[in-house]
């Protein structure tokens, strides 16, 4: 009875009859008219609008992970923080749904037997342990503070997040999808620079009535703008949608690196004076950032570019150094800088603080580490800007050296996959690009936490979004050398 209504309905819609066709249509209009006015009348017109263009989005992600890619890279850039107007026990943010939808598309594609194997790659036992070993510190962490639902909350996320690693490997599988996601990539990091610098050049009055508008996706209206120091006397700091300028500058070393390697590319995946405008503004932007951590870890990755295939880059990077060092706009720049390294700042000294505390914490439960629930001691606390000791501190010594040994093995095979490829191999730039970006981050981690932090989840899904992205680039690398092999009959099944 159903199925005869639903093709009486479909041959409403698409009779012969132009008429009868015509009707159809009109009926559809006319209850869709009812629906949106309903909606509009009920939520307001930004919500409404909003979630309207959710509901189309989400339905072309059910239809393609390649577009939930996408849409996960640009609400990773442009909204991380936006959550929904409602609350379902606690209230998910888009990048919730987002991650929901790909996980979900890509089970019901193993339920159908549309894909009937599951690639891990080399990397892929240390990745599953490094999970199973979070799962485990978890539940034994439970005894040191009760269970609540924003806890488990964000350990789900951070195990999704590591999870991203295995959906990128198993659903980006040949060089034209991974040249899209890599163009997305891009042009979210052109977006996300473009509003830091935005609202750091017009008034600060205007900057704080553009993103208290925000709130409706559940950001801060209060203490919006960042200073250095937290001075208002100081410099203001870049942060675009990010709210924290240091979390922004996190996000631009994947950004900054990624951009710049494209467009030293001898195969660029757009024009490229349109690369130029994004790798100039994501390297604005990380300079409005004040993050020096960050700026570290962007110099160490287009480094080991430069000293790997675009020799050009050094000249470029050294001549931008003296442009800095001479001009009198950038010498607060340079100032803070030089204090960072000579630890004579503030944020220095309380960073050397917190390094202090937590080695005392480390030094008693070095092993399995305190978990994600607080500390049984009232004089240690957990939280230090550092991913290596942050990790120490929650999962242990295992935990942190397990993370490690990953981003370590990760970065050993994609440089050794570039040095034995001929000279402007297809594969060269992204394999330069992805892994450039996470020796960035490993750096950069060694000064910031924001890596695999709870709070800061779209960093930690991008983390492994960019490791996942550099897998398949050998991955590919591995299926020319040798199309027999077992990763080439995993890519042919998955074709089928």
């Amino acid at each position: 009875m159903q199925n005869s209504a639903l093709t009486l309905l479909r041959n409403w819609i698409t009779a012969d009859n132009p008429r009868l066709a015509m009707t159809g249509v009109l009926f559809v209009i006319v209850v869709a008219g009812v629906l949106v006015g309903a909606v509009f009348g009920t939520l307001g017109p930004i919500i409404s609008i909003g979630l309207i263009g959710a509901v189309l989005v989400g339905i072309l992600m059910l239809r393609s992970t390649q577009v939930g890619l996408v849409v996960l890279i640009a609400l990773i850039c442009l909204l991380p923080y936006g959550a929904l107007p409602f609350k379902v026990g606690f209230r998910p943010t888009f990048l919730d749904v987002a991650l929901g939808a790909l996980f979900a598309v890509w089970l019901l594609r193993l339920i159908t037997g549309q894909q009937r194997t599951f690639i891990t790659s080399p990397l892929g036992p240390l990745v599953f342990a490094f999970q199973g070993w979070s799962l485990f510190i978890f539940i034994f962490g439970l005894r040191y503070g009760g269970l609540n639902v924003t806890i488990a909350r964000n350990f789900l996320e951070v195990l999704l997040a590591v999870s991203v690693f295995f959906l990128i490997i198993n659903q980006v599988r040949t060089l034209k999808q991974l040249n899209q996601i890599s163009r997305a990539i891009i042009l979210a990091g052109g977006g996300t620079a473009l509003l830091g610098i935005f609202f750091y050049v017009i008034p600060e009055t205007w900057s704080i009535q553009l993103l208290s508008l925000l709130r409706v996706f559940q950001y801060p209206t209060e203490g919006i703008l960042r200073y250095i120091e937290d001075d208002p006397e100081q410099p203001m700091r870049a942060i675009s949608t990010s709210i924290d300028p240091n979390a922004l500058g996190g996000l631009l070393v994947f950004l900054t690196i990624i951009s710049i390697t494209y467009l030293f590319s001898k195969r660029p995946v757009m024009p490229r004076r349109y690369l130029l405008l994004i790798a100039a503004m994501t390297s604005l932007a990380l300079y409005l950032t004040f993050s020096r951590g960050s700026l570290l870890g962007v110099i160490a990755g287009l480094g080991i570019i430069s000293l790997l295939r675009y020799r050009k880059l050094v000249w470029l990077m050294i001549a931008i150094a003296a442009m800095m060092v001479v001009l009198p706009q950038t010498q607060v720049y340079v100032e803070r800088f030089v204090e960072g390294i000579q630890g004579q700042d503030l944020a220095t000294q309380m960073r050397f603080g917190e390094y202090k505390d937590a080695f005392n914490l480390i030094s008693r439960y070095p092993l399995t580490g305190v978990g994600f629930f607080g500390t049984p001691d009232i004089d240690v606390y957990v939280g230090v800007s550092s991913v290596y000791l942050l990790l120490a501190q929650q999962l242990g010594i295992i935990g942190a050296g397990l993370y490690a040994l990953i981003g370590l093995i990760y970065l050993v095979m994609v440089f050794s996959t570039v040095h034995r490829l001929p000279a402007n191999h297809p594969l060269e730039t992204p394999l330069l690009a992805y892994g450039a970006a996470i020796l960035g981050a490993m750096i950069g981690g060694v000064f910031d936490h924001f890596y695999f932090n709870l709070t800061f989840i779209h960093i930690a899904t991008f983390y492994w979004l960019t490791m996942g992205l550099g897998m398949v680039a050998v991955l590919l690398r591995r299926q020319e050398l040798d199309p027999t092999s077992k990763a080439e009959r995993l890519s042919s099944s998955l074709n089928r």
